[in-house]
């Protein structure tokens, strides 16, 4: 017997349908509204036309645009997050989950495996949207590339598993801003220097950051799993920092990932 549970969410007195929301989530996790039908089977006016009732419901837009395509306006981020949670606790089973970035995702798969924790899932997606899935319980342990973002999140435990450096590709003032790694500390970099600069789009995907010939800034870790070698305008090390695990209390799964993760020693 398969028993499965679907969540729909009340807004303002309107129902938002199972499929409005994973409409609504694919835009959010995608960043773009051609690539989220896409991946949901769908036409383009389609997946208008289920966000078009997500905005009548919630009498606001949840879109906005980017320069790289769309993302969640705060009341559609607001929405989304409710509907993850609700899905999330909904579930009759799920086990243990870590969540990573692209930067780590190699390492963190290489850990899990060595652990060997039956059911063990591995989430890839930024800091931002990995500290919130500690916060709404669906995640186990998040690792953090940019430690910036511990500010936000003092409510877990901290560990870190290791340190990296960036590297800057510099052609020229106009910069293409990569979603993932340290980037927050790279730019404060650039704003300690006084160096003129402008970010002029934002991207997930490392294809197309290699190919802007605009400027950009990469965790080492990253180009090291990619096998890739390109030349910085800085010492990597003046932008080094700390990988950090965020964990609520230390488990027997937690201690056993850790502890694979730490022995693959990243020290860049």
């Amino acid at each position: 017997m398969e028993i499965l549970t679907q969540t729909s969410l009340v807004v303002n007195g309107k129902t938002v349908t199972h499929r409005q929301l994973e409409a609504l989530a694919a835009v959010r996790d995608t960043g773009s509204q051609t690539a989220a039908a896409r991946s949901l089977g769908i036409s383009v006016p389609v997946l208008h036309k289920y966000i078009g009732n997500i905005e009548d419901a919630a009498g606001a837009p949840v879109l906005k645009a980017t320069p790289s395509g769309s993302s969640l306006t705060e009341e559609g981020e607001r929405i989304a997050s409710i509907a993850d949670s609700m899905t999330y606790r909904g579930d009759i089973e799920h086990g243990f989950t870590v969540c990573c970035s692209p930067v780590t995702e190699d390492l963190m798969m290489s850990a899990i495996s060595s652990a060997r924790i039956p059911g063990s899932h591995i989430i890839v997606s930024d800091d931002e949207y990995n500290i919130r899935m500690m916060r709404e319980g669906r995640a186990d342990l998040a690792i953090i590339d940019d430690p910036l973002y511990l500010f936000d999140a003092e409510e877990f435990v901290m560990d870190e598993i290791g340190y990296m450096g960036m590297v800057l590709v510099d052609n020229g003032p106009s910069f293409i801003r990569y979603r993932y790694g340290a980037q927050r500390v790279a730019f404060m970099y650039m704003d300690s220097e006084d160096r003129k600069y402008t970010i002029d789009a934002e991207t997930f995907s490392l294809t197309d950051l290699l190919g802007s010939n605009k400027s950009f800034f990469i965790d080492e870790l990253m180009l090291i799993r990619k096998n890739l070698r390109l030349k910085s305008a800085i010492d990597p090390g003046m932008l080094r920092h700390a990988v950090t695990a965020i964990y609520r209390e230390e488990t027997r799964n937690i201690a056993k990932v850790m502890k694979a993760a730490k022995s693959r020693d990243i020290r860049y």
